[in-house]
């Protein structure tokens, strides 16, 4: 499969077969096969992940947000996501998700823990929604990184949905080590850039600005 191109097919009982895909933008693209040496320090790879938040920004293909998947120790790229919710019509694809669903298709497992599989982490332009936090104990990662805060995405507008008070400990007692507010001033500036501009802040019921 295509791994630019996730499709996935549902056979219903009368025997349809009904397709749903999405594609990633070519600057994405371009941007993530350009990324070819590692980035051994956190900082860098958080750089790379804010970045490509401010390139979907300027290309408005999404909201402000980006994510890649990395290699532990070393550093090694092998996904990068960005928000999609607004340019693909679906709520689902948030950078996180769709960097997890990238990097699981490269890498041919839907287990980034399995036995043959590199040790990955998520690194990630702003801490978890909802949704992400609860796809992240099933993706098989074993670190999680974070920029921004809940506070900065919801300073803009965003609903960021409940989490357990306590979500970091949810996720370390699960195996997954979490680290916080690496460049968080940077990724909360892709935040606010992206609301002070007039984009889509995309809650539903609620009124879009």
């Amino acid at each position: 499969m295509n791994p630019n191109r996730i499709e996935s097919a549902q056979r219903a009982s009368g025997g349809l077969v009904f397709a749903v895909s999405f594609s990633l933008p070519e600057w994405l693209r371009q941007e993530s096969s350009r990324r070819t040496a590692a980035l051994s320090r956190i900082e860098e790879r958080m750089d790379f992940v804010i970045n490509l938040a401010r390139m979907n920004i300027q290309n408005k293909t999404g909201g402000p947000f980006a994510a890649a998947v990395f290699t532990i120790p070393d550093g090694k790229l092998i996904s990068a996501g960005i928000n999609l919710v607004t340019s693909a019509n679906a709520s689902i694809l948030h950078a996180e998700m769709v960097a997890l669903t990238l990097a699981q298709n490269s890498l041919g497992s839907w287990d980034l823990s399995a036995p043959e599989m590199p040790a990955c982490e998520l690194v990630a332009s702003s801490e978890p929604c909802a949704m992400c936090f609860g796809a992240l104990p099933w993706s098989g990662i074993k670190r999680l990184v974070c920029g921004a805060r809940r506070e900065d995405a919801a300073h803009a507008g965003f609903d960021e949905g409940e989490k357990p008070a306590d979500w970091t400990g949810a996720l370390v007692r699960r195996g997954i080590e979490v680290v916080r507010d690496v460049c968080r001033v940077e990724a909360a500036g892709a935040i606010d850039s992206y609301a002070r501009s007039g984009g889509v802040i995309y809650n539903a019921r609620r009124a879009a600005r």
